[in-house]
Parts: C-alpha cells; sequence; structure tokens
C-alpha cells in the first residue's frame, strides 16, 4: 500500500509547456509517489482573424500525459483568462479529470455575462465548471495534497494553488524583472493584489514559484520558474521595502498606459464557460460578440 506523504517532504514534478503566440505555460504537475496528476491552465489554440479554433497545444500536453500511462486527477484554472482560451474542456473530454476554478468566478460571470449580453440562457453560478474552490480548500492528487489560496487583485477570481514545495501563482506574480500583473479589469484592485502577493511571499523561501506568463524583457530567454526568496530580493514591483501604497500609486499609473490584450475578447467569452464553446444559433453556426465602445 503507497502512504501519503506529509505535504512538506513532497516535491511534485512539474513539466512546462509554453505558448509562444499567447506567452502562456501551461503546466503538468505529477505526483512523484503515483500516476496522478494535474493540469494547470490549459491552452486552446486559436486563429483569430479566422474565427478557427485548433488543438495542438493541447494535444502536446495529452500526448505526454498517455505517453506515460498518468491519471488526470485536476484541470485546475488559476482564474478567468484574459489573454488566451482554455483547453479544459477539451481535455477533460479526452483525458477525464476534474475542472476546477475559484468559486468567485461567479462574480467574474456576472459581470461578462452582462458585458456581452448573454442572456438568462448563460448560468452565471459557475456551474459550467466541475468544481468551486473555496479559499483555503484541500484537495488530492494522488498522494499529494493541494491547497488553494484566494489570491484576488489581478481578478477577483484568481487562486493560487499551493502544492508540496511549489505554487502556481497564476497572473498574480511575474518573473522579478517583470513584477506584477495589471489590476484594471473589472473587478480587480490594487491593493488587494499587493496583499495577495504578500501572502504568497510568506511562504518558505525555498518555494519554487510557477508564473502562468513571461514576455522575455529585454530579449532574454523565456522563464517562468521563480522563488520566495528571488521576488522578495528582486521583484521590480514588490521586493522587500516596497510599501502598500508605493505599490497601489505605481501599479495604477502603470495600468492606464497598458493596451487591452489581444485576445481579451473571445477569451473570456470561452473561459467563463470553462472552456465551452457559445450555443449554436438555428443555422448551427456559433459566433463570438464584439461590443462595442465598451472598454
Amino acid at each position: 500500500m503507497t502512504m501519503t506523504m506529509p505535504v512538506s517532504d513532497l516535491k511534485p514534478e512539474v513539466t512546462a509547456f509554453f505558448d509562444p503566440d499567447t506567452f502562456t505555460i501551461t503546466y503538468l504537475v505529477r505526483d512523484p509517489t503515483s500516476n496522478a496528476c494535474a493540469i494547470i491552465d490549459p491552452v486552446l489554440d486559436l486563429d483569430y482573424a479566422a474565427g478557427r479554433t485548433a488543438t495542438k497545444s493541447a494535444d502536446r500536453v495529452i500526448d505526454v500525459v498517455t505517453s506515460a500511462g498518468l491519471t488526470l486527477d485536476w484541470i485546475i484554472e488559476t482564474h478567468v483568462h484574459a489573454d488566451h482560451l482554455t483547453a479544459a474542456a477539451y481535455l477533460r473530454d479526452r483525458l477525464g479529470g476534474r475542472v476546477g476554478i475559484a468559486r468567485q468566478v461567479t462574480v467574474v460571470q456576472t459581470v461578462f455575462g452582462e458585458v456581452f449580453d448573454e442572456g438568462p440562457s448563460f448560468r452565471r453560478d459557475g456551474s459550467q465548471f466541475d468544481h468551486l474552490f473555496d479559499e483555503g480548500e484541500t484537495y488530492r492528487i494522488g498522494n499529494m495534497t493541494g491547497v488553494a489560496w484566494h489570491t484576488p487583485g489581478h481578478t477577483p477570481a484568481c487562486m493560487t494553488h499551493v502544492i508540496g514545495d511549489a505554487a502556481f501563482v497564476g497572473d498574480t506574480l511575474f518573473m522579478p524583472d517583470m513584477g506584477t500583473a495589471r489590476a484594471d479589469f473589472p473587478g480587480g484592485d490594487a491593493r488587494q493584489l499587493y496583499r495577495s502577493i504578500q501572502r504568497v511571499l510568506a511562504l518558505p523561501p525555498e518555494t519554487r514559484l510557477f508564473m502562468c506568463h513571461d514576455y522575455a524583457p529585454g530579449g532574454r530567454e523565456y522563464r517562468w520558474e521563480s522563488t520566495v526568496a528571488a521576488e522578495r530580493a528582486a521583484n521590480i514591483h514588490v521586493r522587500d521595502g516596497v510599501d502598500e501604497d508605493a505599490f497601489v500609486a505605481m501599479r495604477t499609473a502603470r495600468d492606464a498606459t497598458l493596451d487591452m490584450p489581444r485576445l481579451i475578447l473571445p477569451s473570456l467569452q470561452i473561459n467563463m464557460r470553462s472552456g465551452l464553446m457559445p450555443p449554436e444559433t438555428p443555422a448551427g453556426r456559433r459566433f463570438l460578440k464584439v461590443p462595442l465602445n465598451h472598454f
């Protein structure tokens, strides 16, 4: 019989898949004591100009899972992404597992259900997902225990998932030379973001931090793994010594200069549905909406 190891003793095996079109990193997280795994923040490819989706990025992950004989326990979304479409529904259909996101996804669904004029047929209760994580909730990946931390600020439904010695921070933090995520989307809040980050940076200094994006500032190589110690020492936005008011002033000023993400409109419509496409029209077609002069 396999014994369950204490969380502090675990070092999950992490494989990263980088999507150069959206600068997104998908993670395959494997229990070192079993064949169980989780997938975090999977990508569905989109040719926006042609209105065509593809599954090349997700199929790369599927190939690794199946060739290694792994069992998928969870497909985890760290938040409702605004920069890429999720492949969660596609992966669940092919590999099984449960799709989980923060319970506060209902806030995002309420806001953007109105933005996209979805009407009453679009459920705003999170029921498109298999599971809604509560703050502090624990869950299992084989013999590993994961813990869901609500870390809002970038969006109301952001979560950091702490699994053994690793934390998957979504868009809450970036590599030290990139800083932090924007906080100007509906429901975002720079002060909340600072407090969420401080919670993450209170983890043990050797904790591995895995980012959802990297944009290779200055032309360096793409990187997505850091540590609490490295972030506290050198993060350009929230290193030790940067107080809350200074961060809020910086973040607010910086956010005012940023353009909207290239794929925000299709991403939100698909991702708030857990990767399901919009319903078909009577003619059997599916459409994404572009709300004019809203953002």
